[in-house]
């Protein structure tokens, strides 16, 4: 039997690549992007609360609506954006697939989306798959800032949605309020949807605000807004998250929604519309995840690596030009093999393979982790 392949181009993802070979040479892992230190002990044990009392059959396909109140009384609180928690936010099985399930309900064969370079590796197989066609637009190096002049040229009659993405993955950097501005007045008297990937919304340093889709009546208009729960709570192995978008949207997102998943993970439901409601426990996120950022940047300081700014994420980028002139593919299986430090090259995240030697670190580990892989970099 043979499968004409939907994705012919796809293979086996660069994290399983680089966390296989760390497995392998006992290399501390600084390229997946996951937290090593312990989650809240109070949301754990929620989570078995709801478990012994019960609460293990299926959920509602949009939801447990508890959570989903929750959820709008947040939104509301951060954002100033009253929702309908029943029609317009969907859980779903982590912000990838929110993604994949927008994207989904959207697009035909032969629509264009524009996605914006280094992108998540999730986005372009996302849209191919659906049959529609990826308009990728380089991100301005080194400070990974939106070329609106480019995106502007892109757009065409078959265009139907952007990605956007802040803060964002790979790269740190983060969408400002010129950006709005510019994205209001591009898709102003358009058809054109936008996907929103704001799994990192908690995770922004630096007193910068997030600017979240959520805070534009005119964009929310036209947007599926995608979050993660694991990004929050640093349990990314939980698989949750949810999907904000007017009604009319989110009956299309649920269509496909419920042939595919169907519902969640009822228990971790449960705890979340609890948990939500203590605040702190998401405010305080970005300062102790910047606290990180600083630190490890302050121990690279050590090494030659020339590190990039960060704005948001788990990530922050460096540069290896005093160190060598290999592509940085190479560069990083050599980095892991020999010095014994995952990380993940930055040309993966574009689809022509663009590599400005720039390599993604995660730095949402514990101290000692960094510290670790801080000293065999001080010696490459």
């Amino acid at each position: 039997m043979h499968i004409k392949s939907k994705l012919p181009g796809a293979g086996t993802t660069i994290f399983t690549v680089m966390s296989t070979l760390a497995t392998q040479h006992k290399a501390i892992n600084l390229g997946q992007g996951f937290p090593d230190f312990p989650m809240s002990e109070e949301l754990i044990g929620l989570v078995n609360k709801a478990m012994k009392n019960d609460y293990n059959q299926y959920s509602p396909m949009p939801g447990w609506p508890p959570l989903k109140e929750a959820i709008a009384e947040k939104i509301d609180f951060l954002y100033h954006a009253s929702l309908d928690p029943e029609s317009e936010i969907t859980i779903t099985p982590g912000g990838t697939y929110a993604i994949y399930s927008a994207l989904t309900a959207i697009l035909h064969s032969g629509d264009e989306v524009i996605v914006f370079e280094p992108a998540y590796d999730s986005y372009i197989p996302n849209i191919e798959i659906n049959g529609a066609i990826a308009i990728p637009i380089n991100l301005v190096y080194p400070d990974y800032k939106i070329d609106w002049a480019a995106v502007k040229n892109a757009i065409s009659p078959k265009t139907k949605a952007i990605i956007i993405n802040s803060p964002h993955n790979p790269t740190g950097s983060v969408i400002v309020e010129e950006d709005i501005l510019q994205l209001k007045k591009i898709v102003a008297g358009t058809n054109i949807f936008i996907i929103s990937d704001e799994v990192y919304e908690h995770l922004i340093f630096d007193d910068i605000p997030h600017q979240s889709i959520l805070r534009y009546p005119e964009l929310l208009q036209r947007s599926f807004v995608c979050f993660s729960f694991g990004k929050v709570y640093n349990c990314t192995g939980w698989k949750l998250g949810y999907c904000v978008a007017p009604a009319e949207l989110t009956k299309e997102f649920r269509k496909v929604h419920q042939f595919n998943c169907f519902s969640c993970h009822t228990p971790t439901q449960v705890a979340l519309s609890q948990f939500l409601k203590t605040r702190d426990a998401y405010l305080s996120l970005s300062s102790f995840m910047q606290q990180k950022r600083d630190y490890f940047k302050t121990l690279m300081r050590e090494t030659k690596f020339t590190m990039h700014e960060s704005y948001g994420s788990y990530f922050i980028c460096g540069t290896y030009e005093r160190i060598s002139e290999e592509n940085d593919k190479d560069f990083a299986i050599r980095l892991t093999k020999e010095a014994g430090v995952a990380t993940i090259p930055v040309s993966v995240f574009y689809q022509n393979g663009k590599d400005d030697k720039v390599l993604r670190f995660c730095f949402s580990k514990k101290n000692e982790t960094l510290e670790g892989a801080v000293e065999k970099l001080r010696k490459v």
